[in-house]
């Protein structure tokens, strides 16, 4: 697949990529290359720390995390536009504070069991999926996991040949041998959602033994004291620093020769420009030599998570009303989520064109779609990105401050197949079959004509999956996506600490897709193929075995993260609240919240 050319999640200069960029101040200078001295000393401490010292620090981290929740997840709702009664606010607690107080737990779990001599996966039931691959079930771990978000469960492929043995003998990374020191690791911050920063330096600290320098993105800039708050742990004795910057910035750190290896959050371009230069202005021929002879400027190791196209499957089944009804506020929610400026936002909706219901899904879609609550489109570069999808498809419906581009036979979906709009653009392609005809056909479809790798959607009905039997998990197996969600949101999984998030395998520097590796994995599982997550079709109470036609139970009437959840801000804040500090009574007060969503 070809590499995405617009901005995703990291501004597209974060390093020198055109030629009136400034240079560096002395004093700028100086100030990022004693960060770098810091941080190469703090790994010699980080590397004499042991397992047990490190599981201490990490609960004091989480300390850290917990007391600026709040702090948190106001700071970032302001940046963004969202004010105190505004209904979303909750996208902000759970994409920030809250995934990273769980990734918290499941490395302090795993480590934890590292120090007592015992594997990270014991208790954990590895077995086979499909095409001799191994499989982990990583979701739910815990009894709070198995009641609040009954319905969905998780698991990570490791590549084919990984055997369980294996992958028990590999689990834990880097932590296996702490003293191993990896040395400075960069991490170019994201722009769009405030975890990810912090759940990559993570990553660097416990895959990798590397101690963190983390630029973070301008768009994140006043979430600066926020997180130096939150991390003062990591921060006092040397393992972090945190600092701000822009493309000249960038582009001195990438190059310095202490630090060990680059990992960035962003576009492909971004990714392109730091390993060969930069596409446009006086270097551009320098680059373009650079890319044939295949002598990249970047010496050093790089990882990279740069989004793509995802596609949201819709497999035609005997679907009620009510379904009709949720799914489509399902897929709202997967493209105007943080208004659309998600790397893992659904793009592009797969349906059939043979499907009976057809007709009625696509006007129960534009309900929702328009319906979702209006919000500002605060991503740098995310309006020209609607006048590029506007000029595209001039006959697009226009929903408020939404695109939805349906197309037909006059249409060519070239543009919306290879664009990541990175802002709130859906479009809608019919193919023809149904059954197994048509599901195999979108896998191809996706696998295809839709550019990049990261995360795919498929929603299908009990009845149907049951008919389908083993082809379904065929089709899964065929899916080459680094991220699935069957019946839910691949943000879902992105929130899951112990699954993880990244490319499919097979990306290059010369043709990187949706990036390198992965990150989150907090069970440390090596050569990992892809997450799946798997989620209930109906919510509560149509959950219940008596109507459910053989489904997943959920106790959730409409998950929290839906834009469409009435009470989703308050309950959001709660959950994050009793992730925080644990206690009876603000959960069962979430929980009655939760019922009236």
């Amino acid at each position: 697949m070809t590499s995405a050319t617009t901005p995703t999640d990291t501004a597209p200069a974060t390093t020198a990529s055109k030629p009136e960029t400034p240079a560096l101040s002395e004093a700028e200078r100086d100030r990022l290359d004693a960060a770098i001295r810091d941080l190469a000393t703090g790994a010699l401490t980080w590397s004499a720390l042991t397992l047990a010292q490190r599981v201490t620090l990490l609960r004091a981290v989480r300390g850290g995390v917990a007391a600026t929740a709040e702090d948190w997840a106001n700071t970032a709702a302001a940046s963004k536009g969202l004010d105190a009664g505004h209904p979303l606010r909750g996208e902000e607690w759970l994409s920030g504070p809250y995934s990273v107080l769980g990734a918290l737990d499941g490395y302090i779990e795993t480590l934890t069991r590292l120090a007592e001599g015992t594997n990270p996966l014991d208790g954990i039931r590895v077995d086979r999926a499909p095409g001799g691959r191994t499989r982990v079930h990583a979701f739910p771990l815990t009894g709070i996991d198995r009641f609040l978000l009954s319905g969905f469960t998780g698991e990570v492929w490791l590549e084919p040949g990984v055997t369980p043995s294996t992958a028990r003998a590999a689990a834990g990374l880097a932590q296996r041998t702490p003293g191993d020191s990896g040395g400075v690791g960069l991490v170019l911050g994201a722009g769009n959602v405030t975890s990810i920063p912090v759940l990559d330096v993570l990553y660097e600290l416990l895959a990798h033994n590397r101690t963190a320098l983390l630029k973070v993105n301008p768009t994140q800039d006043p979430l600066v004291p926020v997180y130096k708050r939150a991390l003062a742990a990591l921060i006092e004795p040397g393992f972090l620093r945190i600092v701000r910057g822009g493309p000249a910035a960038g582009a001195h750190l990438t190059q310095h020769p202490d630090i060990a290896h680059v990992h960035i959050t962003g576009s492909a371009a971004t990714f392109d420009t730091i390993v060969w230069g930069p596409s446009k202005g006086d270097g551009a021929a320098t680059t373009k030599r650079r890319r044939r002879e295949n002598r990249p400027l970047l010496k050093k190791p790089i990882t990279a998570e740069l989004g793509g196209v995802s596609p949201i499957i819709v497999v035609p089944g005997a679907w009620t009303a009510a379904d009709l009804a949720y799914q489509a506020e399902h897929i709202a929610t997967m493209r105007l989520q943080n208004c659309g400026h998600n790397c893992i936002a659904g793009q592009v909706v797969i349906m059939s064109s043979d499907w009976d219901q057809a007709d009625a899904f696509r006007a129960a879609l534009r309900r929702a779609y328009a319906n979702a609550p209006e919000r500002p489109i605060w991503y740098p570069g995310s309006p020209a990105r609607m006048q590029t999808a506007t000029d595209d498809y001039p006959d697009a419906l226009v929903l408020g401050d939404r695109l939805l581009v349906e197309i037909d036979d006059t249409d060519d979906p070239t543009a919306l197949e290879n664009t990541e709009y990175f802002a709130p653009v859906l479009g809608v392609v019919a193919l023809p079959g149904t059954g197994q005809e048509f599901l195999d056909a979108a896998v191809a479809h996706a696998n295809e004509r839709l550019q990049g790798t990261l995360g795919a959607n498929l929603l299908i009905d009990p009845a149907t999956e049951k008919a389908l039997g083993s082809g379904f998990e065929r089709a899964i197996t065929a899916l080459h996506y680094g991220s699935i969600a069957i019946n839910g949101w691949t943000a879902f999984g992105f929130i899951t600490p112990t699954l993880t998030w990244g490319a499919f395998p097979g990306g290059t520097i010369q043709d990187v897709g949706s990036g390198l590796s992965v990150v989150h994995n907090a069970l440390l599982l090596d050569r990992v193929e892809r997450s799946v997550l798997r989620g209930p079709f109906r919510p509560f109470p149509r959950s219940l075995p008596f109507v459910n036609g053989g489904g997943r139970l959920t106790i959730l009437p409409k998950p929290p993260w839906f834009v469409s959840a009435r009470t989703g801000a308050a309950v959001s804040e709660g959950l994050t609240r009793h992730r925080a500090t644990g206690g009876v009574g603000g959960l069962l007060k979430t929980l009655t919240k939760a019922l009236r969503a």
